[in-house]
């Protein structure tokens, strides 16, 4: 939790991190639009941005910072143990994100599972090549912030066009993060 790494982590993966939250408030944007209502400054402070900094930090504290620790500890015997423990946190970050979406089409379930796996293998990826946890808290947060536009509507859920966006953006970045582990272990 430190500054080692910060920086250098930033240059290297805070692109990436950026791109894919840009791609993603695009998609939600164009599956929202018509957008049909004025939020007040208040709901978009509070459930948009203090919100989301709050899941960023409390997620990675212990997803990353716990979790994946921990499992690469019980495998460290095995050649791969930071592979299995990236892969095995984040399918857990996966299916921790289902209860947002149980009453969502079986489409959307699996959508947010797979979409939130590709993002925490790339957040543990991150994490393990860099050893600091605030790199994967501060992406962690601007994806999270680029969901903004779900302020100015009231749909409950996302569109199929947004899937057909988000998802494979997704696991193209988990392919990537998993190729860069790879690449290194």
């Amino acid at each position: 939790m430190g500054k080692i790494g910060l920086v250098d982590g930033l240059k290297k993966y805070g692109v990436i991190g950026l791109i894919i939250a840009i791609v993603g408030c695009v998609a939600f944007y164009i599956g929202l639009m018509p957008f049909d209502r004025q939020p007040s400054v208040a709901k978009v402070l509070v459930e948009g941005v203090v919100y989301y900094i709050g899941v960023a930090i409390i997620e990675e504290l212990y997803v990353r910072g716990l979790l994946l620790n921990l499992i690469e500890k019980v495998c460290v015997k095995r050649k791969n143990s930071t592979m299995i423990a990236v892969v095995l946190s984040s399918v857990v970050f996966g299916i921790g994100h289902i209860f947002g979406v149980l009453n969502q089409s079986l489409l959307v379930i699996v959508s947010k599972i797979v979409w939130t796996i590709g993002m925490g293998i790339f957040f543990g990826m991150v994490y393990k090549k860099t050893n600091n946890l605030w790199l994967p808290i501060i992406i962690h947060f601007i994806i999270n912030v680029c969901a903004l536009p779900y302020c100015f509507s009231n749909i409950n859920g996302y569109a199929d066009l947004t899937l057909y966006i988000v998802v494979p953006a997704y696991i193209i970045l988990g392919i990537y993060s998993l190729m860069e582990l790879k690449r290194t272990s």
